[in-house]
This record gives C-alpha cells, structure tokens and sequence, in this order.
C-alpha cells in the first residue's frame, strides 16, 4: 500500500504525473470525481479535458519561454505533448489541438498502461498517510478546499477564469472575412491560413465598445471578489480599462491584409482559431467573457462577419482556487506541515495547460524518487520547468503572490548579453540554449538516480 501513489484529479497535470510516476516504475491509481461530480466547465469524464482554450500557445522553443517548455516536456516522455502532437491542429506558430479527440487519446494512453487504474470519486480530505499528489486544478470541490484551508491554517487564493465562446463555421459570412495567420506566419499553406479574420471599421469597433460596456455581465456572489488573472481577462474588461485596450490587444488589426478589400486597413481585427480537426468549430481569440449568455449573442453578432453566428458554446465565467505556494510548499512540492501530500498544477499558482502539466510531470517524477529511496532532485532554475517551480516554492514575494505563466523573466539572467528589445533575440537565444543543456543534464541524473 505505501509504495502506490495516488493522484487526486485527471486533468493536465494529474495525468501527466500518472503517466511520469508510472514509466518509473510504480503504481499510480488517479482518483477522478467526474463524471460522479460535475463542475461548472467540464463537459466529459475524459482524463485530460481542455476547458478554456484549445491552445498551448507557442511552440517555438528557441525564442518563447512556453515553447520552451514544450521542449523540454517532450525531451521528458511527456504524455501531454504526446497527445497534442498526435492531435495537431494548424495554428502558424502556436501547437492548438483538436480538443476531444486530444482528451479520448490521453484517456486511452493512461488506461492501457498496467501500472496505472483510475478510481472514479470525489477526495475531500487530506490523508494522514500514503503517498499522494493533488492535481485538482482551478476547479477544486468545495469539500476538499475546505480540508485545504483548515491544513494551511489559511484561505486558499482565488481569482476568477472566463472562458472564450465557440462559433459554428458555417454560419459565419466568409464574404467578409478571410482566413490568415498573422504576418502569414507558418511553414505550410494551412499554417499561413490558420486563423479566421473579421475585420472592424473605426465606427464598428466605438459601436462594439459601447455594447460591450453596456453588456449585462454575471454578478458574482457576496464575499467574492474579482482578481482576474491578466493573461486570461474578460474582454469587458480589458474594455474597462480603456477604450483603444482591446484594439492593441486580441483585437489588433497588424500584419494581415483583408482580400475583400485590400487597399482598406481595418481599424481592428476580431481573430478566430479552428477548435477542431473537421474545421467545423472556431472559437474566439482572446474573447473570455463574462456577459451573459442573451448579451453574448447580440454583443459578439455586431462582429462583422458573425452577424447570424451560431454558438456551440458561449463564455462563462468561474472561480479559480490557488494556493499561497511560496509559503507552503517546499522546493520538492510538498506541502511542509503534512509531506507525505504534493500538489501539482493550476492550483500551485502556475498558469496554462502547459505549465500545470510540467508540474505534474516534476511532482510525479519526485514523487515516484521518493517511493523508490533514490530522490529526483528539483531541474535547475536556468530550465522552464525549474523557473516555474522555483517561482511557486519560494522565489515570489508571497504577500503578492499570483498565477503566472512561464516567461523570461523568471529566468536567471545571462551575463554579457545586451539588455532591452534590441537585444532580446539573442537573449532569449542564450536563455533556451543553456536551459535545453541543462535540462538534458538534468534528465541524465535524474535517469541515473532511479536506475
């Protein structure tokens, strides 16, 4: 019994710590409470489901911290990449997927390994002993944040996540729109044409800001408050924060040219992405909302082009549990007042499906070191994964502590390189160089360690 490790939550970074923990060696049973207990996002019970965006963002691993951190998941044997890249969409140059088909596949990958057995049912207490991680994530049930907090001794942190609506591609008016990628970024003809453009005209776009702040949104229940996370804000929003905000924002209209009208530069650019492989659903860019549902049709219908869209699903809005890791969790992501409990994921205060996913792949690798006697030491803070994990177990200022994405600037500087933007691609260069090698370095011990 003590050498099983269990997993508390099947999403990113649960599976990908099912799937890491396993290939060492050890039995792993993921307690999963959908489709038992539902939440306000999930639609399935499939391991591995993409509630938000269907996107992993930037795939470039010489220039991009993410597609950094790509790299090194798949250098790792990482399931997530895995799947992704076996169920890749066109996207220029971010690695989107086709979301179920994604899901089904990471599913059917862990089920059809034999160290691995999935329980279906809701954990809302943290056990006295065993060896578990909890990868819950943003959507963690009431119960188990409620044993949470009274551990920690205080309330977990919490912002609030919007979700972007989804449009049906046949009721959209190809007459007005085209199909881009900006700047035609991308090595193929489907990856130049990647995304979905409707154009605004200056009057268009005052009229749609005017409409969006007039929107009716969703009321958040006494006691909440609203600290949304600033990679993922509501349009409204951004809207709030100034009019021309989203214009050079998920609406700016640089590096593409309208074909109905090529001499015409559009004032703004509303962007869709393809949702799924058959090309029949493309969401919104950058749309995360929190109007509701009657203001989201007649609001998102001004876009021209979308004008008689019909939505597969609209946005909505829902809380996101994160904990205060810097104070209470250490460098091996255990939680210091009961160490025999890892957290991984969202619901450390990292930020995306790639970065919860690599602090499964660290939590289940560390985990299944400790099980075997042989420690998996934590990668070095010069890698993406070992930025992340030094941000959450220490190295931001906890009074201030919130979610955040992989990015440079958690990355110990390179002596001798000029700063600023003129320097940056040779920065960023010298940044992925030295992390790629050590990350290699770090797999070759860590490989050493458990043999």
């Amino acid at each position: 019994m003590s050498d099983i490790l269990h997993i508390v939550g099947g999403g990113m970074a649960g599976s990908e710590a099912a799937w890491q923990a396993a290939h060492m060696g050890i039995d792993v049973v993921i307690h999963e409470m959908r489709p038992k207990v539902e939440t306000f996002a999930h639609k399935t019970g499939n391991l591995g489901e993409m509630v938000c965006s269907n996107s992993f963002r930037s795939d470039d691993s010489e220039q991009n911290a993410v597609g950094l951190l790509h790299w090194e998941m798949r250098a790792a044997n990482g399931l997530i990449m895995s799947c992704a890249d076996q169920n890749r969409l066109p996207a220029g140059g971010a690695l989107a997927v086709d979301r179920d088909p994604f899901a089904e596949t990471v599913t059917a990958r862990l089920m059809a390994h034999p160290r691995i057995s999935v329980s279906y049912e809701e954990i809302s207490t943290l056990p006295d002993d065993g060896n578990w991680i909890f990868a819950t994530g943003p959507l963690t049930s009431a119960g188990l944040g409620t044993a949470i907090a009274a551990e920690t001794g205080a309330e977990a942190l919490a912002f609030f996540d919007a979700i972007a609506p989804i449009v049906y591609f046949d009721s959209i008016d190809m007459s007005r729109a085209w199909m881009q990628s900006r700047y035609d970024k991308g090595e193929t003809e489907a990856e130049r044409t990647a995304y979905l453009n409707c154009p605004m005209d200056r009057d268009q776009y005052e009229a749609f800001i005017d409409a969006l702040l007039a929107a009716d949104k969703t009321e958040f229940h006494e006691g909440e408050t609203a600290t949304y996370f600033d990679g993922c804000l509501p349009i409204e929003v951004m809207a709030e924060r100034g009019r021309e905000t989203l214009r050079h924002g998920p609406m700016k209209p640089v590096g593409l040219t309208n074909p109905h009208q090529p001499d015409v530069k559009a004032h703004a650019v509303v962007q869709l992405r393809r949702d799924n492989a058959l090309g029949t659903l493309y969401n919104i860019v950058g749309f995360q909302t929190k109007m509701k549902y009657g203001a989201q049709t007649e609001v998102l219908r001004m876009i021209p082009g979308l004008e008689n869209a019909s939505f597969a699903r609209l946005g909505g809005i829902h809380r996101n549990t994160f904990l205060n890791s810097p104070t209470l969790l250490d460098g091996q992501m255990r939680l210091k007042s009961r160490p025999n409990v890892r957290f991984a994921g969202q619901i450390t205060g990292v930020e995306g499906y790639v970065e919860s996913a690599a602090m499964g792949l660290l939590a289940g690798r560390m985990a299944a070191g400790e099980i075997l006697g042989h420690p998996v030491a934590t990668p070095p803070g010069t890698t993406a994964s070992g930025a992340l994990i030094t941000h959450i177990s220490g190295g931001a200022e906890a009074k201030t502590f919130q979610p955040m994405n992989v990015n440079f600037g958690l990355f110990p500087p390179v002596q001798g390189l000029k700063g600023g933007r003129r320097g940056r691609k040779d920065r960023y260069q010298a940044y992925t160089d030295r992390a790629k090698a050590d990350w290699l370095g770090w797999l070759e011990q860590t490989a050493l360690d458990v043999a």
